[in-house]
C-alpha cells in the first residue's frame, strides 16, 4: 500500500433540473417581429376598448371611422418608441415576472404623459386635423387614461397567458410525473417550485409543501398547500404516494436535515437537497440547482471559523512540503494551502497515479501557484533528504502514512516502516535542512491504542516531540478521527455494497467513530499549525461519536431503499485492532484548551531520550522480520497503554 490513501477526485455539484428547451429555430428567427406585431395589436385593442368605455359601448360612425383611425396611428408612433426604450421586445415572456410587469407598467405611464402633453401642445392647435377631433375633445382625459390602462392590463394579461402555458400545459405533455413533496415553505421553497414549473420538459408533480412554522400550516403557495408539519412527514408520504423530497431549506443545520432522513427510515423514497445558503448569497449556486442529499449533509458540521491572516502569514510566499499528497486528507491540505498562495508547493508521494491526478487539478484550479510533484518512498532517507536539499522547505505538512487497521495488524513490520521510519526520515530532514514548522498528523487511534496502526503513530508522535526539545524546527502533532469519504473508509465501502444491491456489512451494533469532513479537517490542521511553538500535539474537536450501523442505515435510506428489507444488513464482528469506540475529547484534565473553541493540546509526560530512541531503534531493526509477537513487545515497552497484540497467529 502507498504512503497515502488514494485520492478521492471531488464531485462537482451539477443542476439536477433540466435545462428548458428552445423555442423553434423558426419562432426564434422571426421573434422580434411578431413581438412588435403583438404590441401593436394590444394598442390598437387597448384604443378601441376605451372608445367603447368611454361612449358607453356605442359603436358610431364618427368616432370609428374618423377619429379612431387617426389617434390610432398617433398612439401606436409613440408608443412603439417608448416601449422600445424601456427594453420591451427583449424579455422572454415564458418567464414573466413582477419587475417585468413593472416595466409595461412604467413605459404605459410615460407614453400616455406624452401622448396627452403632445395632445395639447401640437395636435389641436393643427387646424386640419382638430375638426376630426373636435367631437372627443369632452371625453380624451378618459379615453387616455382607460387607454394607459387598458395597455398594460392587456400587455400583462397576454404575458401571463404564455407564462402559464408553458407552466401548466406545456410542462406536463411528458408523461407520467414522480410525485414531489418540497420541505420548507420559506423563500427557497418557493423559489423551487417556480424552478419546476418553470422546466419544458417536467419531471416532477409537485404535492405540496412541509414547513413546522404553525403560521404557515394550511396557507397556498402558488396553489398548493403546506400539508403539515415535519413530524408528519411519514403519514403524508404514504397518503400522497410521494416518491422524491426536496429539502428546500438552505440554512438548515446538519441534525435538521438528519431528522428528515430519518423519519423517513423504511421507505423507498429519493432525497434532494438545495444548495447552502452560502452558495446561493455568492452566486455560485442557485436554489434550482437541486442534488441529491449525501451523507456530509447528515454528518457534516457547521463552518469553521478560521484566523484566516495568521494561517496566510504560516503560508504566503513560502516553500511548503506535503508528504502523502495523493491521499484524500494530503491532497485537500495542498488545495487548501493554494487559496494562501505559496512560493512553491512540492507533492511528495510514493503512488504515481494519485500523484498525478492530484497534480492535474491543482494546476488547473491554482495556475499561479508553483507545483512540483516528486515520487518518493518516505523510508527512503537518502532520497528525502535529496530533497530537502534542494528545495529547502519551510513548512513541511506530514500526512504520509498507512492506515488501515486490519492491514497493518497483518503486515506488522510495515506499519512500523511507514509510520515510524518514514516520519524519521522527513523530520530528519527538516531538522538538518532548517525547516521552520513540522506539522505531523496523526489519528485518534493513537490514544490508548489496540492497534498496530495506533500504536506506530503514536510512537512517531513521540519521536517528534522528542526531536522539538533540541531542534531549531518548530515540531507540532495534530490528531483527529475518521474523514468522510476519504478511500477505503466506511462510507465508500457501505456506497458500493448499497449499489450492488447488498448486503451491507457492519463489524458491530456497537461501533462507534468520530466523523470529520476531509476539508474541516485540512482547515484545521492549518489553524492548529499556527497555533504551535513546537512540542504540542494538537486535540481537535470531532463532535459526537456516530454508531455505524446508524449510518449504514441513513446511507441505504439516502438511497431509496428500505434498511433490512431492499438491502440486507449484516454484522460480521470487530476485526483485528479494532475499537468498539475511540477516544478523542478536546475536554478533560489532560487536556488543554486554545484560543480557537475546536482545538485543544493534550497534556503528557515525554519519555526519556536515551530510552525512547534506543527502544525505537531496537523495533526498526525487528520491522523487517516482520515478526508480530516481536513487534508487539517492543511496541508495549514504549507505549505502556498499548492493549493489543491478540494476533500471534499472524506471525510469519
Amino acid at each position: 500500500m502507498p504512503d497515502s490513501e488514494t485520492n478521492t477526485q471531488p464531485k462537482e455539484t451539477k443542476p439536477y433540473l433540466s435545462e428548458p428547451s428552445t423555442p423553434p429555430a423558426a419562432l426564434l428567427k422571426f421573434r422580434r417581429p411578431l413581438i412588435l406585431l403583438s404590441h401593436i395589436g394590444v394598442f390598437a385593442a387597448s384604443l378601441m376598448l376605451s372608445f367603447l368605455l368611454a361612449r358607453n359601448l356605442q359603436l358610431q360612425r364618427d368616432w370609428l371611422i374618423e377619429q379612431y383611425p387617426l389617434l390610432l396611428l398617433f398612439f401606436v408612433i409613440i408608443k412603439l418608441v417608448v416601449f422600445g426604450l424601456f427594453k420591451q421586445y427583449r424579455g422572454w415572456w415564458r418567464y414573466v415576472g413582477i419587475s417585468d410587469l413593472i416595466g409595461i407598467l412604467r413605459a404605459c405611464l410615460v407614453s400616455t404623459l406624452i401622448i396627452v402633453a403632445l395632445w395639447y401642445t401640437v395636435v389641436l392647435q393643427i387646424d386640419s386635423i382638430r375638426r376630426y377631433l373636435q367631437n372627443i375633445a369632452d371625453v380624451a382625459q378618459s379615453i387616455f387614461l382607460l387607454d394607459m390602462f387598458g395597455t398594460f392590463l392587456l400587455l400583462a394579461g397576454l404575458r401571463m397567458v404564455i407564462r402559464l402555458y408553458h407552466e401548466e400545459y406545456r410542462a406536463v405533455e411528458t408523461g407520467r410525473l414522480k410525485r414531489f413533496l418540497i420541505v420548507g415553505a420559506g423563500d427557497a421553497g418557493e423559489e423551487l417550485l417556480r424552478a419546476i414549473h418553470h422546466q419544458r420538459v417536467a419531471q416532477y408533480d409537485v404535492i405540496g409543501f412541509i414547513d413546522d412554522d404553525p403560521a404557515k400550516q394550511g396557507t397556498l403557495i402558488h396553489g398548493l398547500a403546506v400539508l403539515g408539519t415535519v413530524d408528519e412527514l411519514p403519514k403524508i408520504c404514504e397518503a400522497h404516494n410521494i416518491e422524491e423530497i426536496a429539502i428546500a431549506m438552505p440554512s438548515a443545520t446538519h441534525s435538521q436535515v438528519r431528522r428528515v432522513i430519518r423519519l423517513c427510515e423504511g421507505t423507498k423514497i429519493r432525497f434532494r437537497t438545495v444548495p447552502s445558503i452560502t452558495d446561493i448569497a455568492s452566486g455560485k449556486f442557485k436554489v434550482s440547482q437541486i442534488r441529491d442529499v449525501d451523507i456530509n449533509d447528515l454528518l457534516g458540521r457547521e463552518a469553521v471559523e478560521l484566523d484566516l491572516n495568521l494561517i496566510e502569514a504560516f503560508a504566503r510566499d513560502k516553500t511548503i512540503l506535503v508528504t502523502g499528497a495523493g491521499g484524500s486528507i494530503g491532497s485537500e491540505m495542498c488545495r487548501q494551502l493554494c487559496n494562501f498562495k505559496p512560493k512553491l508547493l512540492l507533492l511528495i508521494e510514493q503512488a504515481e497515479n494519485p500523484l498525478f491526478y492530484v497534480e492535474r487539478e491543482l494546476h488547473q484550479k491554482f495556475p499561479h501557484v508553483t507545483i512540483k510533484a516528486i515520487i518518493c518512498n518516505i523510508t527512503d532517507k537518502r532520497r528525502v533528504e535529496g530533497i530537502f536539499e534542494e528545495f529547502k522547505p519551510e513548512v513541511v505538512i506530514h500526512a504520509a502514512a498507512h492506515k488501515h487497521v486490519p492491514l497493518m495488524e497483518l503486515n506488522p513490520g510495515e506499519a512500523i516502516k511507514n509510520n515510524v521510519i518514514g516520519t524519521q526520515a522527513v523530520a530528519g530532514a527538516a531538522d538538518k535542512y532548517g525547516t521552520g514548522n513540522f506539522v505531523m498528523i496523526s489519528t485518534d487511534k493513537a490514544v490508548n491504542p489496540t492497534s498496530l496502526m495506533g500504536s506506530s503513530k503514536r510512537i512517531a508522535e513521540m519521536h517528534i516531540q522528542d526531536l522539538n526539545r533540541t531542534s531549531k524546527t518548530h515540531f507540532v502533532t495534530v490528531r483527529f478521527g475518521n474523514v468522510l469519504g476519504s478511500d477505503g473508509s466506511v462510507v465508500p465501502i457501505f456506497n458500493k455494497q448499497i449499489a450492488e444491491g447488498g448486503p451491507v456489512t457492519v463489524t458491530h451494533p456497537e461501533m462507534k467513530r468520530y466523523f470529520m469532513t476531509i476539508p474541516e479537517a485540512s482547515q484545521l490542521v492549518l489553524q492548529a499549525a499556527t497555533m504551535g511553538r513546537g512540542g504540542e500535539i494538537f486535540v481537535l474537536d470531532m463532535g459526537e461519536p456516530v454508531k455505524i450501523v446508524d449510518l449504514a442505515r441513513e446511507l441505504i435510506t439516502l438511497s431509496g431503499f428500505r434498511p433490512g428489507e431492499d438491502i440486507e444488513m449484516v454484522f460480521t464482528g470487530a476485526r483485528p485492532g479494532e475499537k468498539l469506540f475511540e477516544e478523542l475529547s478536546i475536554k478533560g484534565e489532560d487536556m488543554q484548551l486554545t484560543r480557537h473553541p475546536k482545538i485543544a493540546i493534550w497534556k503528557n509526560i515525554p519519555m526519556d531520550r536515551d530510552r525512547l530512541r534506543g527502544s525505537i531503534q531496537e523495533l526498526v531493526d525487528i520491522a523487517n522480520t516482520q515478526n508480530y509477537g516481536e513487534i508487539v513487545r517492543k511496541i508495549k515497552e514504549l507505549v505502556p497503554e498499548y492493549i493489543g497484540g491478540n494476533n500471534q497467529h499472524t506471525d510469519t
